[in-house]
């Protein structure tokens, strides 16, 4: 099959109203949410089954032609445009939303890709069960991009990202190929794990279609502060006094800096910090339990009256109700709409070990401060699993087209610490195109090559998102 002849076939198997041609029907598809990547497309699919999927990748790759997945359209990193050739398919998976079963005894879940994240949390809670993925983006991302970029977000402290959720994939190969591994087992240790190559793969290696995901007991108690601190380095000390106390109650542990929590106040009218002045740092913690009866409470009140007696903490206030508790979540969630409504910054989505974050701040911000001086930290995430947010704003005397002029050598000098530190330049946006030409910097020659293998295997006409996470 020619590409001249590929558009009235895709239209033969997904029906012409679910083909989308023009430019108008097109525009919400081919530009990232962060509106920093624009492509064009030849057009964007539609298909409605697994069926439809397979068939359209069929087609594609007799006819050479390239594919980008695309979900909820939501990711941070490029992952879902198309380049400006004009020449890829767009595949949107927003049609494949049904929920296929709900095993509330195994708890499981299997639901296809494009279902939207917070309509699965919803199907869970109506089962009288609970799917701890939360991100900002719940109300329009789907699962299966969530599990091609193996998200995170405020849970994965206690349940784990996106990988750790899922138990089985139904995934449609470059070729057209389908892989059934809709599996609800815990224990399947007959050779190579595939599920987990496709998750956080970021659809360069097949398309996920389907999956079966973990559920759990839904939280009885929760228990919600906020917490002021002199630094970093007591921030982590208040983490392990919690770890140690709480266990796998301890849900959430986010940690802002002052400049974060200025921003919020400055840029959204009614959001308000709990503190007279704001402290050096920030740490919002949860602790969950099924069970309403053990005291989390109680708890939290106990060890962050340790904290305080021994100067750990400076001040801290714990919810007294939910609506309370969503007004302290939402100082934490309003950091990213602020900062967009501030002006651009440099962001550094990067993960470290946990225990040298502090270190790593200090050094980080030496490190920067040197190379530019002047410029503004804005420095936050998931504490508890390693997750920073490390973020810049310019100098007030640069303008934009300035400060912007310093991605690449900012860039370098955040990512070569990061690795100095044994990190990763991407914990959970993923690679896209925004990390793709850093990354043979800092992943191992070996580790590179393998991908790249792996890549060649399972696509071998590369028609599956070339030019994201690998170069063509």
């Amino acid at each position: 099959m020619t590409a001249a002849g590929l558009l009235p076939r895709l239209a033969t198997i997904v029906g012409s109203a679910h083909l989308l041609t023009e430019a108008d029907q097109q525009a919400p598809y081919v530009v990232d949410w962060m509106k920093k990547y624009h492509g064009r497309a030849l057009a964007v699919v539609q298909p409605g089954s697994t069926a439809e999927v397979s068939a359209v990748l069929t087609c594609c790759n007799e006819a050479g032609v390239t594919v980008v997945p695309q979900g909820g359209n939501t990711g941070m990193a490029g992952g879902a445009t198309p380049d400006d050739s004009g020449r890829q398919i767009i595949l949107s998976l927003g049609r494949l939303d049904r929920i296929r079963e709900i095993d509330p005894v195994g708890n499981t879940m299997t639901v296809e890709a494009g279902c939207i994240l917070a309509n699965v949390q919803a199907a869970a809670r109506e089962a009288g069960r609970f799917f701890p993925l939360s991100l900002g983006a719940e109300g329009s991302c789907t699962i299966g991009g969530n599990l091609a970029t193996n998200a995170g977000g405020i849970a994965v402290l206690r349940y784990g990202n996106a990988r750790e959720l899922a138990l089985g994939l139904e995934v449609v190969l470059a070729d057209g190929r389908i892989w059934d591994g809709l599996q609800a087992l815990r224990k399947d240790n007959t050779g190579y794990d595939l599920r987990d190559l496709f998750i956080g793969s970021e659809g360069t290696l097949g398309v996920i279609t389907a999956a079966v995901i973990k559920l759990y007991a839904p939280p009885a108690a929760r228990a919600t502060a906020m917490v002021a601190l002199p630094d970093g380095q007591a921030a982590l000390a208040l983490f392990a006094r919690l770890v140690g106390r709480a266990g796998d109650r301890l849900t959430a542990f986010e940690f802002m800096t002052r400049s974060c929590l200025d921003l919020v106040q400055s840029h959204l009218p009614g959001v308000a910090v709990p503190f007279a002045e704001l402290p050096p740092a920030i740490v919002l913690t949860e602790l969950s339990d099924a069970d309403a009866a053990t005291g989390v409470t109680d708890l939290l009140e106990t060890v962050l009256g340790d904290a305080l007696a021994v100067g750990e903490a400076t001040d801290a206030v714990i919810a007294q109700s939910g609506e309370q508790a969503k007004a302290l979540w939402r100082i934490r969630e309003g950091i990213s709409e602020a900062q967009v409504r501030a002006g651009k910054t440099i962001k550094h989505d990067i993960a470290l070990p946990i225990g040298r974050l502090a270190d790593f701040m200090r050094d980080c911000e030496t490190a920067v401060e040197v190379t530019v001086p002047g410029l503004r930290f804005l420095v936050f995430g998931h504490l508890g699993d390693g997750n920073l947010h490390y973020n810049l704003q310019r100098a007030p005397q640069m303008t934009e087209d300035e400060f912007l002029g310093l991605t690449g050598r900012l860039n370098t000098v955040v990512h070569d610490l990061v690795e100095r530190y044994r990190g990763s330049i991407s914990a959970e946006h993923g690679v896209g195109q925004l990390r793709r030409d850093e990354l043979p910097r800092y992943k191992p020659a070996v580790a590179m090559q393998m991908m790249i293998e792996i890549k060649r295997l399972f696509d071998s006409r590369n028609i599956l998102n070339p030019g994201k996470l690998l170069a063509n």
